[in-house]
């Protein structure tokens, strides 16, 4: 996405400054980032913890329990483990995902990266990766972050999103195309 700090604002943007600032403070910028990484993978993968997160139903100490397990059992740093307990406190889960990104963000400014957010219908490969932050380093002229979501309805390809630009080469986008084509020439 954006590559200045500007663009990470509302209340996840608050948040992830927040963390940011406390993981610079404590040197642990990348152990957080590997932290956020992990939980947004879990989250993805996990209906029960999606749920977790999101109900309005489950009081604060329960989901502040819940996400210390979690936390505790991924092994997680102290800033990273302290956000997650405040987040569950606060009944802030729900933003949870919108943080990491937000966070992920902010460290990707840092460093002088773009951030690619990049959907495909199967887990992406090493060499398919390496590949990726390449081909897009060259065509944004700077060093390329890679964030991977996997969403089966697209059949096959890639969404790509940097920053406001988006390249949409799925097989799903491809077919409806061919099908708006085909009800235009009958």
């Amino acid at each position: 996405m954006a590559t200045d700090d500007s663009a990470v604002t509302g209340l996840s943007g608050r948040y992830a400054r927040a963390l940011y600032e406390l993981a610079d403070e404590a040197g642990q910028l990348d152990a957080v980032a590997d932290d956020l990484r992990g939980l947004a993978r879990a989250l993805a993968e996990s209906a029960d913890l999606r749920r977790l997160v999101e109900s309005p139903v489950l009081s604060r100490d329960e989901q502040g329990r819940a996400m210390a397990a979690v936390t505790d059992a991924m092994r997680a740093s102290a800033p990273t483990r302290n956000a997650v307990g405040l987040l569950a406190r606060q009944r802030r889960l729900f933003a949870l995902e919108r943080i990491v990104s937000d966070y992920l963000r902010l460290l990707a400014a840092r460093r002088g990266e773009t951030t690619a957010e990049v959907a495909s219908a199967r887990p992406l490969g090493d060499a398919e990766l390496d590949k990726l932050r390449a081909t897009l380093g060259t065509v944004v002229g700077r060093d390329v972050t890679v964030e991977t979501q996997v969403d089966p309805g697209l059949l096959g390809g890639l969404v790509v999103r940097v920053g406001s630009r988006m390249l949409d080469g799925s097989i799903r986008t491809k077919l409806q195309r061919l099908e708006l084509a085909m009800k235009g020439a009958g």
